[in-house]
């Protein structure tokens, strides 16, 4: 017999081209979504600047917003149980379970949504008490719009969570895209009837109801277009079912309570974060501004990370699986640090320049993008802690352990009001008071970072307990490593962008933008390559790949 021929050099494992596969899918649905989210931004912020529409729909949509985020949004704890349950059930048990499901869901979320419309004016008095009575009629207005998000925010995450289980992955991470569409055809339909008038305070109330009406519609249609989907996998029957004892169904729950409870008290803190900002005029929209420049790749990132880890977390459950289990875990912090400082970074040194770039143009002038770049720039202090701790609560999740997070959310939300009352100060019966350490609108930013780094060090600490032991002095090291490439990356590009005479228009500030973030970026490559970080030599292998595979078809 022949011997065979010597084996060429093995390809990735099975897993880790699945993974690839995956992650490289939910990242171009996400940024498509993204990048249509941007654009409704920027199509706001034209149309309104941080006048009374937007700065009262920022106070309007916490609720329902709260909702959409909290129970529809992918890895959303509706979404994370789903998963969970389903990834390990045949394809006909998972339709009865998710039928059921919803029945149950939509029956409570309907209550839900009768209460936001007919409590919508004392909700507002809640959420914004410090808003001007033009801000908190518009306010009311658009939290009635948008009350019934409530039903369909359920109704989105469960079906969702029902098609990443059955390893379907485009159509959950592009379906935001649809919002930002409905959007963006309100606001061009209202510029036709009223072109630049579009931002005078009389068409305040016009501008609102549009606002709010489009966002509801962009959730219905992110419902709709799932049923096809699930119709198609088998998971969907089109009938009311009560069967809330089902093994299943019990098991959904017992994942599904604790975790929205514990993501609801992530996003009280968003409450909380709003009831401090009522007293400073613009500052809700400036949030909503600056946090949309922070999720867009925050979001991409968020989603291409842990949509293809969550199962694989789940399935590595079992005490045989631990040391990989372990693994799985620092290849998603790893990767988390590894993207998320060099990003955050950059919205520091980089803060006014982006600002101007996205924003600056119709009603929002030079004083909003100033409002603007200072809450951008804590947002970026703050986005490793952020991915980081979603990655450890969804491992906590995969183990059936919904609890610890929600303890951790609870404290979370004493030491959010502490840091926001100490940092900005806030509405009282007594008027508003301003402490002597006042931060103004980024305090509020810097409230929430400080309660996200507490919380990951937390969940860190309990996971290392649950799992008997983690390399945290290793994770250490090369976390450390990691920050600092990203501080001097981030010297380098605020330096070129101060040092350079760059020009002030359009072409200039993309230049400014690109141009020293790339050479940051580079730097930042570099020298965590030259630290010997495994998962940033990864990534840098990763880029250098695909620049090298497209440079031939540019000869």
């Amino acid at each position: 017999m022949s011997e065979s021929p010597s084996p060429s050099p093995s390809p990735a494992p099975p897993a880790a081209r699945s993974l690839r596969r995956i992650a490289l899918i939910v990242a171009v649905a996400t940024a498509l979504s993204k990048l249509a989210g941007l654009v409704r931004q920027q199509a706001i912020a034209a149309a309104f600047g941080v006048g009374a529409a937007y700065d009262a729909y920022n106070y309007a949509y916490v609720l329902p917003g709260f909702l959409l985020i909290l129970l529809g949004g992918i890895n959303g704890p509706f979404h994370s149980a789903m998963v969970s349950a389903l990834s390990r059930r045949p394809r006909e048990e998972g339709a009865h379970v998710l039928a059921a499901i919803n029945t149950l869901v939509g029956a409570a979320l309907i209550g839900v949504t009768l209460l936001l419309f007919v409590a919508a004016d004392p909700l507002i008095d809640l959420v914004g008490p410090g808003l001007d009575a033009e801000r908190h009629a518009i306010a009311v207005l658009e939290l009635r719009w948008m009350a019934p998000m409530a039903l369909f925010a359920g109704l989105i995450g469960l079906g969702f969570g029902a098609l990443n289980a059955a390893d379907e992955f485009w159509l959950p991470s592009v379906s935001p895209l649809l919002s930002s569409v409905a959007v963006i055809a309100g606001l061009g339909i209202l510029w036709l009837h009223l072109g630049s008038s579009i931002a005078l305070p009389e068409y305040a109330f016009l501008g609102g109801a549009v606002l709010a009406g489009t966002t509801l519609l962009g959730a219905v249609f992110q419902w709709l277009i799932q049923l096809p989907a699930l119709a198609r996998q088998g998971l969907h029957k089109f009938q009311l079912v009560w069967d809330w004892k089902h093994p299943g169904v019990q098991e959904v729950l017992r994942v599904m309570g604790p975790a929205t409870l514990s993501s609801g008290m992530l996003q009280i803190n968003v409450f909380t974060d709003l009831f401090f900002a009522s007293g400073i005029v613009g500052a809700a929209a400036g949030l909503g501004y600056a946090n949309l420049l922070v999720q867009t790749p925050l979001g991409l990132l968020s989603n291409a990370l842990l949509v293809p880890l969550l199962p694989v977390f789940a399935r590595l459950t079992a005490p045989g699986d631990r040391p990989e289990l372990i693994s799985r875990i620092r290849q998603g912090l790893m990767l988390s640090n590894a993207s998320m400082l060099p990003l955050g970074a950059l919205m520091v040194a980089l803060a006014g320049p982006i600002v101007a770039l996205v924003y600056e143009r119709g009603a929002f002038n030079a004083s909003a993008a100033a409002l603007v770049g200072g809450l951008l720039m804590a947002y970026g202090v703050g986005m490793p802690a952020y991915l980081g701790r979603d990655v450890l609560v969804r491992v906590f999740y995969a183990l059936g352990d919904g609890t610890t997070p929600f303890r951790f959310s609870m404290a979370g939300i004493g030491l959010n009001a502490l840091f926001d009352w100490v940092l900005v100060g806030g509405p009282t019966p007594w008027g508003l008071q301003l402490p002597a350490l006042n931060f103004g609108a980024p305090g509020l930013v810097l409230a929430t970072v400080g309660v996200n780094l507490i919380t990951c060090l937390g969940l860190l600490l309990a996971l290392q307990r649950r799992l008997g032991g983690l390399p945290l002095a290793a994770w250490a090291r090369d976390s450390l490593l990691l920050l600092l490439a990203a501080l001097l990356a981030g010297g380098l590009s605020f330096g070129l962008s101060v040092v350079i005479a760059w020009p002030t228009d359009l072409i200039g500030l993309v230049l400014q933008c690109g141009l020293c973030a790339a050479a940051g970026l580079l730097l930042y490559g570099l020298i965590a390559s030259w630290a010997g970080v495994p998962e940033a030599t990864q990534i840098s292998r990763q880029l250098a790949g695909q620049l090298t595979r497209r440079l031939p078809l540019k000869r």
